[in-house]
């Protein structure tokens, strides 16, 4: 049902103005050659070739970004193994915990974030090892909580995977 204040089409139709053609004058100029179009299309089809036969020869160096130096990767790698162990040896009581198990969620976080993606890291023991305990500490305590304890299964295997995770970086995998 249409409501009165609804707009509806008149019976009277107004009829449409036909569309005249300008008329062209014989003045006009020309269209613009295609020639400036072509000439500026081949001139960058050779700049990438060019480009292109240089990088592969080697005379420019494209090198994919790395995420960070070696050196940066063990020195940020011992600070997140020291991190995890200060965390998980606090005590539940402990009025820190909390704070702390934040502070490491975002470190645990930025770290896999900036090396997940290494290629060069992926095979190294020691990503493999502190990426498994990460996974297991970020896992526990988004399921149980912050203030909930580690077991001391759980707890014990994150601690042998920092100690070989250690020792594996202080070798150099």
């Amino acid at each position: 049902m249409a409501s009165p204040t609804l707009l509806t089409p008149t019976s009277k139709l107004k009829p449409l103005l036909p569309i005249k053609a300008k008329a062209t004058s014989a003045t006009q100029p020309p269209p613009p050659p295609l020639q400036p179009l072509r000439r500026r299309f081949l001139s960058l089809a050779a700049a990438a070739t060019t480009t292109t036969t240089l990088s592969l020869a080697g005379l420019l160096s494209v090198r994919p970004a790395t995420a960070a130096s070696d050196e940066e990767y063990v020195k940020e790698t011992a600070e997140v193994i020291n991190k995890v162990r200060s965390t998980i040896q606090m005590d539940k009581n402990d009025p820190n915990v909390a704070s702390a198990v934040a502070d490491l969620r975002e470190t645990s976080n930025s770290w896999v974030a900036k090396y997940r993606r290494e290629k060069a890291l992926l095979g190294r023991a020691s990503f493999r090892d502190i990426y498994s305990a990460l996974n297991a500490v970020s896992g526990h305590y988004i399921s149980f909580g912050p203030t909930a304890p580690i077991p001391a299964k759980r707890k014990a295997r994150i601690l042998e995977e920092m100690d070989t995770a250690e020792k594996a970086l202080l070798r150099g995998r």
